[in-house]
Parts: structure tokens; sequence; C-alpha cells
């Protein structure tokens, strides 16, 4: 079976990863709200309720600002990397979907053992700034993969 064209994209909207982000936090700070209204206001339920706030505002600090990315498909692997580097990204690895609902997918990307980069990035990707490489990108994430060490057929 032949691989998936070469393709690029850049990823630079995540409104809806940012909206989820934020439910989210508002969701954990009401329940914890909740929790320490029903619970005796001791020293303890004041420390794991500041905890849980700060961890609240670490994870919204964190994931409200998506640096743009570029991504590409060479036929062969996955390609990573901040949006000026289209072309050139820094990081070889494979990418899996791990939630698709339609017109929002989320990705995971695990860098090649042997690249700089380390550990699993997590990509929001929303076809509202992709609209023309919507498909295409979906296309390119479910197309199967050549087999390890081996080149892409030849076509006949």
């Amino acid at each position: 079976m032949r691989a998936f064209a070469a393709s690029q994209f850049t990823l630079n909207r995540f409104g809806v990863w940012r909206a989820s982000v934020f439910a989210l936090a508002l969701l954990v700070a009401l329940t914890v709200a909740a929790w320490l209204a029903t619970r005796p206001r001791g020293p303890a339920a004041l420390a794991a309720a500041g905890i849980a706030g700060g961890l609240i505002l670490w994870l919204v600090a964190t994931q409200w600002r998506a640096a743009p990315l570029s991504l590409r498909w060479d036929t062969q692997r996955w390609h990573l990397g901040p949006a000026d580097t289209a072309g050139h990204e820094p990081w070889a690895g494979e990418l899996n979907v791990m939630i698709d609902l339609g017109p929002w997918m989320l990705l995971r990307f695990r860098p090649d053992p042997s690249s700089a980069e380390r550990g699993a990035r997590w990509l929001p990707v929303q076809r509202r700034g992709l609209e023309a490489q919507w498909h295409t990108l979906r296309c390119a994430v479910y197309s199967p993969r050549p087999a390890a060490g081996l080149d892409a057929e030849p076509d006949v």
C-alpha cells in the first residue's frame, strides 16, 4: 500500500483547546470551592485548596499560549517544529490520533529516541484555520505507514 503524499501544515489556531482548558479549570475551581465549603476550614483544607488553585493557574497559564507549530509528513516520518522552521523541522517522530471529534483532533507526537526532543507533545488541531488543508491533514494522519526499513512501493 502506498503512503500518503508529502504534506506541510502550520498549526496556529487553538481556540477550541483554549476553551476546553478554561472550562476544565473552571470546573476544577468550582469543585474545590464546593469541597472547601462543605468541610471544616482547617489548615490542611486551606493548604489543599491553595495547591489546587495554584495547579489550576499553572494549567491555564501554560496551555493558554500555544505557540504556532509546523507539522510535516514526508511519506516516511512526521516532523514537528516551531512554525518558522517549516520544511526543516528539528524533530522527527510518530504521530497518533488520540481523540477525533470531526472538526477537532488531539494528536500525540512522539519524537524518535535519537531526537534531541524528549517526551510526547500533545497537538490540539482544529479545522478552523486549516479549512483548505483539513481533509489532507486527516488523510495524512490516518494513512498507512510504510513498513520499517523498507522503501515505499514502486509505482507500477
